[in-house]
């Protein structure tokens, strides 16, 4: 018999994958990625903390992690000036939408992570070029992805917003603030700083708050062999993620800080979908302990 095109093979898996529950399918994955399986009755790590939360989210997750009703809180705890202009946020993206458009700007949606395109020059680009990628992330359920239940309950939507760029004219270091609260005073906090996130070195960096250089690895990102001097708003941007955590015993509180001025990304309360290794291995057990 003829082979299956990949694409339908693909699509066969896909929906394999979605017969599987929950649980058993995020213990596979955190096995695939972590490399052994969690416990999700008793969990330890902050891996396994974080699936927890996918599979039991807080109420208050849905319109928090939903990148346009999250703007409301932004501006209700620490003002207009911290959110990033917004351009437009149509109901369907039309060719007038795109003409109404700016020469530079950013389109993201809403729903999920890594839904960003950037923008420099419109008029190298063209309006079928960006329907098709935006009927592509407003299609895709990203909750079928890795399982975050409260992603279900944001209902897929494009954006636009103003593009940030730092004196040098660049994309600015993308700051992730990782703030274990749920004690007397300031949370504990960690820096996590993607520098060069769109070019072709890309560096993941962890500081604490005194902006000491951790012999920490996240994820896929190669540290830098040199660590980066603090912002000259550190402060501020510290201060800034306090602010937007104290609700919450965990939340990780991604800003921009180009020229001084300190910008809102977005609230991740479930952060690489529990499924993130840490280099090195220890780390995964001692965030673990101060997420309670």
């Amino acid at each position: 018999m003829p082979r299956a095109p990949s694409a339908i093979v693909q699509r066969m898996k896909d929906s394999a994958k979605q017969l599987i529950p929950d649980p058993i399918f995020l213990s596979l994955l955190h096995r695939k990625h972590i490399g052994r399986f969690p416990n999700l009755l008793h969990p330890k790590t902050f891996n396994e903390k974080i699936l927890q939360r996918s599979l039991r989210p807080d109420p208050r997750y849905g319109a928090l992690t939903d990148k346009l009703a999250v703007r409301e809180y932004v501006r209700a705890k620490v003002g207009e000036k911290y959110l990033i202009p917004l351009i437009s946020s149509p109901e369907v993206f039309t060719r007038a939408v795109f003409d109404a458009l700016p020469n530079s700007f950013v389109m993201k949606a809403n729903h999920g992570s890594s839904f960003v395109e950037i923008v420099w020059d419109k008029s190298q680009r063209t309006f079928e070029d960006l329907q098709l990628l935006a009927n592509r992330w407003t299609s895709t359920d990203f909750y079928k992805i890795a399982r975050e239940r409260h992603y279900r309950e944001i209902q897929p939507r494009i954006f636009f917003e103003d593009l940030l760029l730092d004196e040098r004219g660049q994309i600015p270091a993308d700051y992730k603030v990782h703030c274990f609260g749920g004690r007397p005073g300031r949370p504990m906090m960690f820096i996590v700083v993607i520098s060069d996130r769109f070019g072709s070195d890309t560096r993941g960096d962890v500081y604490d708050v005194q902006w000491n250089h951790l012999d920490v690895g996240i994820g896929p990102y190669a540290r830098s062999t040199t660590p980066q001097p603090p912002p000259e708003n550190l402060e501020s941007i510290l201060e800034t993620a306090v602010v937007l955590s104290e609700d919450f015993n965990y939340v990780r509180v991604d800003l921009y800080a180009p020229d001084n001025d300190v910008y809102f990304g977005e609230l991740t309360f479930t952060p690489g979908a529990g499924v993130v290794p840490t280099r090195p291995d220890r780390v995964d057990f001692e965030w673990g302990r101060l997420l309670t």
